[in-house]
C-alpha cells in the first residue's frame, strides 16, 4: 500500500496535525477551532463571504466576528459535531483525500475514555468509510518514532501534559 493511503491525524486541543504515513512532517497543521458567524448570513466581512461554518486558520483570523467553539478540551473530544467539521476540513480541504481509499492512524491521549475511542472509530468507519482505523497513545508513537520500545515521554500540548 502506498504511504499516501495511510492518513495520520493528531487531534490536539490547540492544533490538528495531519499528513501521511512515512513523511517526516505533517502535511497540514491548523487550529482546532470551529466558528459560526455572528453576522447575518447575507452580510460579509472585509469583502469575504461568510459561510455557515468556518474552520481552522480562517476561523482564527475572523474569530472576533464568529461564535467560536473548541471541540477538544484537555486532549479529549467534547463536541462531536464540531469535531466532524474539523475532520471534514482535514481530509477534504487540507489533505484532499478520499477516505474510502485510505486507512487512518489517530493519536489519543492516555486517559481518553473508552467511549470516546469507540466514537472515533465508529465515525471513521461509518461517516468517512476508512478501510482501516488504528488508535495509539501519542507518547507511545513518540517512542516508536525514535526507534524505541521503552522509555519515558513527557508530552506537553496546549491543553494537557502527560508523562508516560
Amino acid at each position: 500500500m502506498d504511504s499516501r493511503n495511510v492518513v495520520v491525524c493528531d487531534n490536539g486541543t490547540g492544533y490538528v496535525k495531519c499528513g501521511f504515513a512515512g513523511e517526516n512532517f505533517p502535511t497540514s497543521v491548523f487550529p482546532c477551532v470551529v466558528g459560526r458567524p455572528l453576522l447575518r448570513y447575507e452580510e460579509s466581512l472585509q469583502e469575504q463571504e461568510l459561510t455557515d461554518i468556518v474552520v481552522g486558520a480562517a476561523c482564527a483570523d475572523l474569530r472576533h466576528q464568529l461564535d467560536v467553539s473548541y471541540p477538544v478540551t484537555n486532549g479529549i473530544v467534547q463536541n462531536w459535531d464540531d469535531m466532524g467539521h474539523i475532520w471534514d476540513h482535514a481530509f477534504y480541504s487540507e489533505l484532499k483525500v478520499d477516505p474510502s481509499e485510505c486507512k487512518i492512524l489517530l493519536t489519543d491521549p492516555p486517559l481518553n475514555p473508552v467511549k470516546n475511542r469507540e466514537k472515533m472509530i465508529e465515525t471513521m468507519f461509518e461517516t468517512y468509510n476508512f478501510s482501516g482505523v488504528f488508535i495509539q497513545i501519542q507518547a507511545v508513537l513518540s517512542l516508536y518514532a525514535q526507534g524505541l520500545l521503552t522509555g519515558l515521554v513527557i508530552d506537553s500540548g496546549d491543553g494537557v501534559t502527560h508523562v508516560v
